[in-house]
C-alpha cells in the first residue's frame, strides 16, 4: 500500500502544473528552513504534529528512512499547494483561463476552513505587482488583486501562531505558508508587467515567450518566461534525498537580510529583481519570442540560488517565532 500510495503521488507531482517554484526550488526551501531549525527540535516536533494532519503525509514519507522521516515530511509538504491543482479532488474556483482562475468577489476566495476546503486557491500563489516598462509605458496600472500571497502569509502566520484554533486548520495554514514563502522569493511571482503589447499585463510572466538558445549547464526548455524561472534549480520530479544531498550548493544568506520578517519586503524584493533580473535583455517588451543569453541564464541560476536560500532562512524564523 504505501509503494501505491507513493506512486500515485510521484504521478501528481510530475503531472502537476507548477506556478513558482517547481518541486525541486519548494522542497529545497523547505530542506533549508529545517535545517536551519535543527537547534530547536521542540519546534521542529511541533510542526510534525501539525504535518500528520495533512491527508496526503503518509504518502510524503512512504519508503523513506526513518532518520528523515519528518525532514522529507516537511520538505514534501511544502509542495502540497501545487499537488492539489492536479490530484482531482479539488476544482478551480474562478473563471476558465482567468489569471489564476480568480473568482470574482466571492465570500469563498479568502476561506480559511482546513482540509475540507476543495477549492486550488491558485491566486493565493502570486501578488501581481504593477510596473510598466519606460518604452512600453501604459496606465494607469491597476492595485494586485486580493487575497493574494501577501494576504494569506499574513492570515496564515497570524493563525498557526493561536494555539486556540483547531489543529486541522493550523495543519492547513502551516502547509500553505511553506509554500507560499517559497512563492513570494520567486522574482514572477511579485509583479506583472504592462506593456503596449500586453495592456492587461502579462501574468507574471507566463505570456512572455523564450527559446533557450546555445546549450549552457543551466536547464531550459522553451516556452514560458515564467517557466523557465520555476524549473531553473532542477527537474520538478527530483526525490527530497537528492534535493537533500544539493542542499550544500545554496549560498549562506546575508544574515541581516535573512533577519527581515516583513512578507512585504520580501515580496518588494522579488519585485525588485523581477525588474532588474527577470526582465533584463535580452527580454524585450514586445509581442514575441525572446531568446535567452548564457549570460541571461546564469544570472537567473544564480538569483533564484540567492532567493531560494533566503526564503529557507526567512521561513525558519517565522517558524520558530509563530510555534514558539
Amino acid at each position: 500500500m504505501k509503494r501505491a500510495a507513493a506512486a500515485l503521488l510521484y504521478l501528481a507531482l510530475s503531472s502537476t502544473p507548477v506556478f513558482a517554484w517547481n518541486n525541486y526550488g519548494h522542497m529545497a526551501v523547505a530542506a533549508i528552513a529545517w535545517e536551519r531549525l535543527s537547534d530547536k527540535p521542540d519546534i521542529q516536533a511541533k510542526i510534525t504534529t501539525l504535518l500528520k494532519r495533512n491527508p496526503l503525509y503518509n504518502s510524503f514519507i512512504a519508503g523513506v528512512p526513518q532518520d528523515i522521516h519528518d525532514k522529507v515530511g516537511f520538505m514534501m509538504a511544502a509542495t502540497w499547494p501545487d499537488i492539489i491543482k492536479g490530484d482531482g479532488q479539488h476544482i478551480e474556483d474562478g473563471a476558465p483561463g482567468s489569471h489564476g482562475n480568480r473568482p470574482t468577489g466571492t465570500p469563498d476566495d479568502s476561506r480559511n476552513i482546513g482540509y475540507i476546503d476543495d477549492l486550488m486557491h491558485k491566486y493565493w500563489h502570486f501578488i501581481d505587482g504593477p510596473f510598466s516598462s519606460p518604452n512600453g509605458v501604459v496606465s494607469p496600472l491597476p492595485d494586485p488583486a486580493k487575497p493574494n500571497a501577501q494576504t494569506q502569509i499574513a492570515v496564515f502566520r497570524k493563525t498557526l501562531s493561536d494555539p486556540s484554533v483547531d489543529e486541522k486548520i493550523r495543519s492547513y495554514d502551516l502547509t500553505w505558508l511553506l509554500h507560499l514563502v517559497g512563492d513570494v522569493h520567486q522574482p514572477l511571482h511579485a509583479t506583472s508587467r504592462f506593456t503596449q503589447a500586453r495592456p492587461s499585463g502579462d501574468n507574471g510572466g507566463n505570456d512572455v515567450k523564450i527559446k533557450c538558445g546555445a546549450h549552457t549547464d543551466v536547464s531550459c526548455h522553451a516556452g514560458a518566461l515564467h517557466s523557465f524561472w520555476d524549473d531553473v534549480l532542477g527537474p520538478s520530479n527530483a526525490t527530497p534525498e537528492a534535493v537533500i544531498d544539493a542542499q550544500a550548493d545554496f549560498p549562506d544568506p546575508d544574515p541581516a537580510l535573512a533577519a527581515i520578517a516583513d512578507e512585504n519586503v520580501w515580496i518588494q524584493e522579488s519585485f525588485d529583481k523581477a525588474r532588474a533580473v527577470a526582465y533584463a535583455n535580452p527580454i524585450g517588451v514586445d509581442d514575441a519570442s525572446f531568446t535567452l543569453t548564457d549570460d541571461y541564464k546564469n544570472q537567473t541560476f544564480v538569483t533564484a540560488q540567492e532567493r531560494v536560500s533566503l526564503a529557507g532562512a526567512r521561513l525558519a524564523n517565522l517558524l520558530a517565532e509563530a510555534l514558539k
